[in-house]
Parts: structure tokens; C-alpha cells; sequence
């Protein structure tokens, strides 16, 4: 029996969550869960936007799932502290284009390598008499498991080629390590290939060719922002789900954010907390649960009769989520 850890969060979170543990319920996978928090909900409660038990709770956990939640100014955020109390050093996040979504290109299928303890995102930042400073942090060490990663991916996943996205043209130090370590990684695997480009220069290729790309590895914040805009390619970010991984522990969620303008109206998209279950599920082990869920999803979204308002239907949250449940347990 898998042991889960589950965050609904704020927002839209509780309901995303609600709906992926209905579906999850007739899966052939034996589970049991402990609900933990996090948040700006959390933080009104207890004082804490990430208390301890939480953390404690997920790192004894086969893995955990995580809704969504609200940061406001001056909180500390809970996700990112999760991720570095775990060392879930990998963010990762696919961009496929499903059947029946507003995509913008179709047939695209890649996944975003995101190095998810360091650069900007560190918390480094001091006020200075005339504004503030931050410090971007990179180290070779982060620099070289998160390029290993990549590789490792493209190789189980039948990936045929890396691309590694920096800024090393103007940050030469921070970037020049990143660019030089990718480059040390890639010799180890002379079957995958390999390639670079600028961080600006991706941003359009995204746009003007996308199906060129396989798999990405980036830094943090670079990797933040080109994820959303592979969203835009997809029909948004309700489609697009994300894994955080490490040596020891995994923390699956949607992208989305907790999107608290249409929270308690029933109509979010539980489709990207459904796509982080797949990959829940197939981090621990159970592709063949994984894919037959991910079908089951992909059906509803083709037929695009049972849907959310932002992809063109009528229905619920939990009515989509019945639809996909139903289709699920017939496979």
C-alpha cells in the first residue's frame, strides 16, 4: 500500500484535489493518505504557511500530492520551502498538446527540466539605501545532478535530444558554470544529442518552432517562465501538471496556481492536477495505472462534450471528474 501525503491548499486546490482522489479511488492501486497543510488558509490557522508536520508528513511518504496555494506579500512561500526542505532539486514539466484543447501547435510533445533549488529563487535578497539586491545562486553540483537528469530522462523516455537554456552571453560567471557543466554531462551520453541556446532566443523559438524541442534543462527562473509559455501553446495552464523530484522524495501539482478568482464556483480544470497524478503514479511505479488514466482524461478531452468552461464546455469540476472516473474504470 502506497503511503500519500495530500496539501489541497488554497483556492481552486481543495477542489482540483477532491477531484483527482475521486478518480484515484478505482485505480487498482492499494493507497492510503494523510491531509496535511499549506498556505495563506494555513498560515490564518496556525501562523505558518508550511507548518513542520507538513514537511515531516511528506518527507515519510511514498509521495505527495499538492493542490495549490496563495503566497501573500511577506509570507513565506510554502511550495518552495517544501521543495528545499525535501531536496526536490528537479521540477519537471511536460508540454503536450491534447485533442480537443484550444492549442495553438499540434502534435507537440516536450518536457521542461527545471533546476528547482538555486538561482534567483534562492531568497537571497537585502534592501540597500537605494532600492534592493538579490543574489543568484548557482553551484556545479546543482548544475551537474539537474543536466544528469535531463540526460537520464531523454534516455528512459526514448528522448532523442537535450537542449540546455541559459544566459551565458551577459551572465557569464552563474550561467557560464551551468553552460560549461551541461556540456561535461553531455559527454557521458553520446547517444542523446545535445544543444544550447539563449534564454531569449528560446522564448521565440517556442513560439515560431516548437515541435523542435525534446527535452529542456534550465535553470530556475528561466524555467518558470518558459514553462508558462509553453502553456500558451497547449490552450493554458489548466493543461499543464509538474513533478517535483529528488533523491528521496517526489511532490506532484498542477501548474495552475490556486486561481482564487473562480475558487469556490465548481468550474476550475482539474485536468493538470489529474496529469500530476499520471505522473504520480508513474513515479512510484505504475506506468500501466499512469497511461490508463492519462486516456481516460484524453477521451473526455476529445469528445469535448464533458468539460470545464475554459475549454469550451458546461460541465463542473466534478462533473468532468465523474466523466474521466467513469471512462477510467471501463479500461
Amino acid at each position: 500500500m502506497y503511503r500519500l501525503t495530500v496539501i489541497p491548499g488554497d483556492g481552486i486546490g481543495p477542489e482540483v484535489m477532491e477531484a483527482a482522489l475521486y478518480i484515484l479511488e478505482v485505480s487498482e492501486i492499494d493507497f492510503s493518505y494523510e491531509t496535511a497543510h499549506a498556505g495563506n488558509e494555513c498560515f490564518k490557522r496556525t501562523g505558518s504557511t508550511i507548518p513542520d508536520e507538513t514537511i515531516s508528513t511528506s518527507k515519510k511518504s511514498d509521495a505527495t500530492l499538492f493542490g495549490a496555494v496563495t503566497t501573500v506579500p511577506g509570507q513565506k512561500s510554502g511550495i518552495i520551502t517544501l521543495r528545499k526542505e525535501l531536496d526536490l532539486y528537479v521540477n519537471l514539466r511536460p508540454v503536450k498538446s491534447y485533442e480537443g484543447t484550444p492549442f495553438l501547435f499540434e502534435g507537440l510533445d516536450f518536457v521542461i527540466v527545471r533546476e528547482n533549488t538555486e538561482g534567483l529563487y534562492s531568497g537571497v535578497e537585502k534592501y540597500t539605501d537605494d532600492g534592493a539586491e538579490a543574489v543568484r545562486v548557482v553551484t556545479r553540483g546543482a548544475c551537474e545532478r539537474i543536466c544528469k537528469f535531463a540526460f537520464e530522462y531523454a534516455r528512459k523516455n526514448m528522448r532523442k535530444k537535450v537542449t540546455a537554456v541559459h544566459k551565458a552571453n551577459v551572465l557569464k560567471k552563474t550561467d557560464g558554470i551551468f553552460k560549461d557543466t551541461f556540456y561535461e554531462v553531455a559527454h557521458e551520453y553520446n547517444d542523446i544529442r545535445s544543444e544550447d541556446f539563449y534564454v531569449d532566443a528560446t522564448a521565440m523559438y517556442l513560439i515560431t518552432k516548437p515541435q523542435n524541442f525534446d527535452v529542456m534543462v534550465t535553470t530556475n527562473l528561466f524555467g518558470d517562465i518558459l514553462s508558462d509559455e509553453g502553456a500558451g501553446l497547449v490552450g493554458g495552464l489548466g493543461l499543464i501538471p509538474s513533478a517535483n523530484i529528488g533523491d528521496k522524495n517526489g511532490l506532484f501539482e498542477p501548474v495552475h496556481g490556486s486561481a482564487p478568482d473562480i475558487a469556490g464556483k465548481g468550474i476550475a480544470n482539474p485536468s493538470a492536477m489529474i496529469l500530476s497524478m499520471c505522473m504520480m503514479l508513474k513515479y512510484l511505479g505504475e506506468v500501466e495505472e499512469s497511461q490508463k488514466l492519462e486516456k481516460a482524461l484524453t477521451k473526455v478531452l476529445r469528445d469535448g462534450k464533458v468539460v470545464t468552461p475554459d475549454l469550451g464546455g458546461v460541465a463542473s469540476t466534478m462533473e468532468m471528474a465523474e466523466q474521466v472516473k467513469t471512462i477510467f474504470e471501463g479500461l
